[in-house]
């Protein structure tokens, strides 16, 4: 029985650039940093001897972001199109997103669109996608309450 979420991990290539982003631009707390050194049989990455540092950013007893970088061998890329199979983004709760967006856009986060607001259920919602500097889709949402499970 699955009893709740840990963390989203995300590979990534400049692994000090990325954390001073989600650090100093989203202002995530750093929680945690693991030197990981897989057996020569491999580990649950299926990798032999593989060498990653892992970087744990998030809200003290929330959801966290693991950032992975391989050292040994090196992540190959791939695409980042944020319709593309395997792509995958990280959604953050904001209390105000157009201020929120202002900030971020000045901090040089590059954004799809302006942010959108409809009604949903009477209540204002706003939403908008952006990427962090290795291009991970981001999102940022107002008003949206997590759903919960049906009673």
């Amino acid at each position: 029985m699955i009893t709740g979420f840990h963390h989203t991990g995300v590979v990534v290539h400049d692994l000090p650039a990325m954390t001073a982003f989600y650090q100093d631009v989203i202002g995530l707390e750093l929680l945690g940093e693991i030197d990981s050194v897989a057996p020569p049989e491999g580990n649950h990455t299926g990798i032999p001897n593989a060498r990653r540092k892992l970087v744990f950013l998030g809200i003290a007893g929330d959801h966290q972001i693991e950032l992975v970088h391989y050292l040994d061998p090196p992540a190959a890329p791939g695409g980042t199109g944020s319709h593309q199979l395997n792509a995958m983004h990280i959604c953050f709760v904001v209390d105000d997103l157009r201020g929120e967006f202002e900030r971020l856009q000045d901090a040089g986060v590059r954004f799809l669109t302006e942010p959108k607001f409809s009604l949903v259920d009477g209540r204002e919602v706003g939403v908008v996608y952006g990427q962090d500097p290795e291009g991970n889709w981001i999102e940022f949402i107002e008003g949206l309450p997590k759903f919960a499970a049906e009673q």
